[in-house]
């Protein structure tokens, strides 16, 4: 007869593909044929995961009953715990813990034993995955467990870059108050004050700043703050960036606050070429006038 644990492609065992489902009654019948339950899938890890990116109570309460790991690292979104950060399952998480409570789910989730700090899937930690989606109060209790605040992997680098590429305020400065590195460089903006000026974020680029961020710092995509304000036109951002009311060109502002004209980084390298690509003639002029290197 058919195997019950041969991969089929995409979710790698048929139980992880009922799991997705939603499907108990099948799973059910899976598991009493001697499914394992607990193998690495490519997308969503195990058969519990992928139970809970759907918010499947049931399955997953059968799941834990059978002895389903809640802290096995595989697939897209590696644990349960950065699963309930992304999905926001509450019911879901109570059935998981087998409790009762109304409480947060992150919080569930700690009691039960998840690994804090287990890194991978799209936004790598759970600090990361809450912070790039604004999730004060469950950033706030992660911290509290222990979360590595300055813990950076790709693509959104740390949990400050990811805080700051959103414009969560209140988050970013929270994450500075812990302890945030604010020039650590990771992701694809490089640093906090580059993600935020890439999203065009006013008053968290101007936090940045006071806290002493770099405005000359480098990246291995966008370049510096320069290259970014020229790419992105953000003029707002920029008055605010060097705390300035006037009503003038951005690219002048970022240049008074000594921002290297020639710097090159990205993939267009300089201002000049960014303002080029763009076909921002004003702009081109401007940096032509500040001494930009036509031939770098």
């Amino acid at each position: 007869g058919a195997h019950v644990n041969t991969d089929p492609g995409v979710y790698v065992t048929a139980p992880q593909t009922a799991s997705d489902g939603g499907h108990l009654e099948l799973a059910k019948l899976l598991l009493e044929k001697g499914a394992h339950f607990n193998v690495e899938g490519r997308l969503y890890g195990t058969t519990l995961q992928a139970a809970s990116r759907g918010g499947y109570l049931e399955l997953a309460k059968l799941l834990l009953e059978k002895g389903a790991h809640v802290n096995v690292q595989g697939g897209t979104y590696p644990t349960a715990l950065q699963l309930a950060s992304e999905g926001g399952h509450l019911e879901l998480a109570k059935l998981l813990l087998e409790k009762g409570a109304d409480t947060n789910l992150a919080k569930l989730l700690l009691e039960k034993g998840a690994d804090i700090n287990i890194e991978g899937g799209e936004y790598s930690t759970a600090l990361q995955d809450a912070s790039s989606g604004g999730h004060l109060e469950l950033a706030k209790l992660l911290l509290e467990k222990g979360a590595h605040v300055n813990d950076e992997v790709h693509p959104y680098g740390t949990a400050l870059e990811g805080a700051s590429g959103g414009g969560h305020f209140e988050l970013a400065k929270l994450l500075l108050e812990k302890g945030a590195d604010i020039n650590l460089e990771g992701g694809e903006y490089s640093t906090a004050l580059q993600s935020a000026s890439g999203g065009g974020h006013l008053e968290l680029a101007i936090l940045l700043l006071e806290k002493g961020a770099d405005i000359n710092a480098e990246g291995w995509k966008h370049g510096t703050a320069l290259q970014l304000a020229s790419e992105g036109g953000h003029l707002e951002l920029a008055k605010l960036l060097i705390e300035k009311g006037a009503h003038v060109n951005l690219a002048k502002l970022l240049l008074e606050k000594g921002a290297n004209i020639n710097a090159k980084g990205g993939f267009y390298g300089t201002a000049l070429q960014l303002a080029i690509k763009g076909g921002h003639l004003e702009l081109a002029k401007l940096l032509l006038e500040k001494g930009a290197d036509i031939n770098a």
